[in-house]
């Protein structure tokens, strides 16, 4: 009797992966966001990776994780009957633009390192265009209010923020347009303004108020001692930031300019700030007015600074003259006593003991003959 076993197992047909939803190209501005959707249905449930292809000749492709781009790029995805991943990309700049490629794969040998999975990944491809955006810029003015406002915003907006660096100048609870006063634009008013939405994720835009450079000096006269080294300052607080420093020294009403890194002169800069330095100062060379420049974009400024410089014994005049005044005195006392009479002297110390010895034995005389008598 011959007995068969027969063993069932209830397996469900694999499927290929396929695309039910692809991204869409978009055109975006730069400081603005973006985000491309893809899903995918397939048996095993597949799963889905994004690459990245840029605009540059020769640009290889580069797989895109979630924190990429310095955390600019956020990746959520879920496996639930079927595939859906979203990619978003916050602060978009020009380099972002390119080819954004949604993969999707179930192969079981899909990320095998040696062996090539029998299914190759399937790819849907989105084009994102990133256009610079040119931010308002404020030059001049005397009542100057600057405003920001957004245009079909993807979620509800519960505030604004302005900002200028790190300090915050206001802030509200409104959703309308948002404004700022400034003033007069001047050197201690420029800078960038950014007024930021609170909404999810956050917009933000930027306004550019800038002026020429504004150049002031540390200090408008330095002192130095001879054979030592002069340092001179000066300093922009203006925006935008100097693009490029000059020193010059008046001689013979001309301005000469100074070579940084010849003879004695160091020049160092940076950014809104420039220094002078002058190695083994000269009493006879070195003093005079010197002239720092600064210059950026919308034009140039510049301060004189003036040099003293000391002879090494300067700090022993003071010191001298006192010595100088006790030794005159001393000589003129000196002379006036010898000067004087020899009568005079004599007839000081008569008059100072005489009486003293007159007087007592008179005292003594009285006495004695008072006594006799009685």
């Amino acid at each position: 009797i011959l007995f068969a076993l027969t063993l069932c197992t209830n397996t469900s047909p694999t499927h290929i992966a396929g695309f039910i939803k692809s991204p869409l190209s978009q055109k975006k501005l730069t400081e603005d966001s973006v985000e491309l959707h893809c899903e995918a249905i397939g048996n095993p449930i597949p799963e889905i990776q994004w690459w990245f292809e840029g605009d540059e000749p020769n640009e290889t492709d580069t797989q895109l994780w979630d924190g990429a781009r310095q955390d600019r790029v956020k990746i959520n995805a879920t496996y639930n009957l079927h595939s859906t991943s979203t990619i978003y990309i916050a602060n978009l700049t020009v380099n972002d633009s390119g080819t954004y490629e949604c993969r999707a794969s179930n192969d079981p040998d899909r990320n095998h390192l040696s062996k090539n999975p029998k299914v190759k990944w399937i790819r849907s491809q989105a084009n994102v265009f990133v256009i610079e955006q040119t931010s308002p810029n404020v030059t001049s003015g005397m009542d100057v209010v600057i405003s920001c406002n957004i245009t079909e915003p993807k979620s509800s907006i519960l505030g604004h923020e302005w900002k200028k660096g790190d300090k915050i100048l206001a802030s509200d609870k409104f959703s309308g347009l948002k404004t700022e006063q400034i003033g007069v634009v001047n050197a201690e008013s420029s800078g960038v303004y950014e007024c930021i939405f609170d909404m999810n994720p956050p917009v933000s835009s930027r306004v550019y108020v800038t002026v020429k450079p504004h150049v002031t000096a540390y200090k408008k006269s330095e002192h130095g001692n001879e054979g030592d080294t002069g340092i001179l300052t000066c300093k922009c607080s203006s925006y935008p930031p100097v693009s490029q420093w000059t020193w010059y020294k008046l001689k013979d009403g001309m301005n000469e300019p100074i070579i940084n890194g010849t003879e004695q002169f160091f020049i160092e800069s940076s950014g809104n700030k420039t220094k002078l330095h002058i190695a083994n100062l000269d009493i006879e060379k070195d003093p005079g007015e010197y002239h720092c420049n600064a210059t950026n974009d919308l034009g140039s400024d510049g301060t004189v600074v003036t040099l003293r410089v000391r002879s090494r014994l300067a700090a022993l005049w003071p010191f001298l003259g006192i010595v100088a005044e006790v030794l005159i005195l001393v000589t003129i006392i000196f002379i006036y006593e010898k000067r004087r009479k020899p009568d005079e002297v004599l007839d000081d110390d008569d008059g100072g003991s005489a009486p003293l010895k007159s007087n007592a034995p008179n005292h003594k005389d009285k006495n004695v003959r008072q006594r006799n008598s009685n």
